[in-house]
């Protein structure tokens, strides 16, 4: 099973939180590709600058450290994310669904809503 990580599991990975269930930092730890979007540190990025998280400072340091590979976004993930259904409005979150579904990709994340979208999803928490 190839993995992506929502940004809050990535987080918790990156900060070794016991938010994140056993089986899915089993699942992350295990799994040769676990991947991470550019959606994600764009994401971190924004809510660090206007003070609503905290994250590493060198995230793009961190990630290289882990061995996880960048997912950039692209075209085809673009036009699948803005032809999703309305179950999520967080446009982060619609990129990640896009990108899991153009991937073949399973999604980690706690994120109930995600489970609405046809995708494959490993509960986070």
């Amino acid at each position: 099973m190839r993995l992506l990580l929502d940004t809050h599991v990535l987080l918790w990975w990156l900060a070794d939180s016991p938010s994140l269930s056993g089986p899915a930092a089993v699942a992350i730890a295990n799994e040769p590709e676990v991947f991470v979007s550019a959606a994600s540190a764009w994401e971190v990025a924004i809510k660090r600058a206007l003070g609503k998280l905290e994250a590493p400072d060198d995230l793009t340091d961190a990630l290289e450290a882990t061995g996880m590979r960048q997912l950039p976004i692209g075209f085809a993930h673009a036009a699948v994310a803005g032809a999703l259904p309305r179950h999520h409005d967080d446009p982060f979150d619609r990129m990640l669904v896009a990108q899991a579904q153009c991937e073949r990709l399973t999604l980690v994340t706690s994120d109930i809503r995600i489970s609405r979208y046809d995708v494959a999803v490993l509960a986070a928490s």
